[in-house]
């Protein structure tokens, strides 16, 4: 039996504790990032709650009408402007969150403990998405519209021999920002058990670095995918296969649901079901 293992992450924000905790909780579906991989369930997710009190829920949404949602956590701690924890329920994880003042704000501190045997499915990921999505909205929320920012539906994904090199050149050079932390220097050597992508956004677009891998029958490999996002994958699909698109991989789901096809040119294009909020 493996023991008992913690990952934890803080960041400060300029907003006293009481309101980062309040922040955190009730405008949960302000600050989490909508990109296209971000989700358990990209293609039907509309939001993401939090609902008050101890034995409360943290919810990704898909038909509020209908109550249809996954529930990612049920609230074991709700001390508002000091304290929130739950036990995650998509794996074994427990999440803490504490707001602690400090001079110039409060410091936001995430732990996230697996226990002794335990499995972890994603619920140590706020330790990761918490500093830099919910910093960004605590320094943009005075004047943010109070209402969720959705991406567009065209995506483009680029592939690099040394993806994490890559990412840190184009955001130091081009501009490109990106809701999430850029990996470190000797990230590219353990790219296979660290990181998956980076994702940039550019306008109401996504731009999503990955690892270059030859996989066209003439050992060619591509180096830029568009991703398009539909209304109806499954009739876009069938539609595909009566044109005669060369299908590399059909319908999966990965978080996000996609099948991927070539063109008459072989060129390779990733085609994905739009969420409902996306424009």
């Amino acid at each position: 039996m493996s023991e008992a293992r913690s990952v934890s992450s803080e960041v400060e924000v300029a907003v006293d504790a009481p309101t980062a905790f309040s922040a955190f909780t009730g405008e949960m579906n302000l600050w989490w990032v909508r990109g296209p991989i971000n989700f358990f369930d990209a293609a039907r997710a509309v939001a993401m709650t939090c609902e008050p009190g101890v034995g409360g829920r943290l919810l990704e949404v898909y038909d509020e009408a209908a109550a249809d949602a996954l529930e990612l956590g049920r609230i074991t701690v709700w001390q508002p402007g000091e304290r929130l924890a739950w036990q995650s329920s998509v794996d074994d994880v427990m999440v803490e969150v504490r707001f602690d003042p400090t001079a110039g704000g409060t410091i936001v501190r995430v732990l996230a403990t697996i226990p002794a045997g335990g499995v972890n499915e994603g619920g140590t990921a706020w330790v990761t998405v918490v500093p830099p999505w919910f910093g960004a909205w605590c320094a943009r929320r005075d004047t943010a519209p109070r209402e969720p920012r959705d991406l567009h539906r065209l995506a483009v994904a680029v592939y690099y021999e040394k993806p994490a090199t890559a990412a840190r050149w184009l955001a130091a050079t081009f501009g490109f920002q990106t809701p999430n932390q850029l990996p470190g220097d000797g990230a590219d050597h353990d790219w296979d058990t660290g990181h998956s992508w980076i994702e940039f956004v550019v306008g109401g677009c996504s731009l999503i670095v990955f690892k270059l891998e030859g996989d066209r029958p003439d050992g060619a490999a591509d180096t830029h995918v568009p991703w398009v996002f539909v209304d109806d994958l499954d009739a876009h699909f069938a539609r595909a296969q009566a044109g005669g698109a060369t299908i590399v991989e059909g319908i999966h789901q990965h978080g996000y649901r996609a099948y991927v096809a070539r063109d008459l040119e072989g060129h390779r294009w990733t085609i994905a079901q739009a969420r409902p909020s996306m424009h």
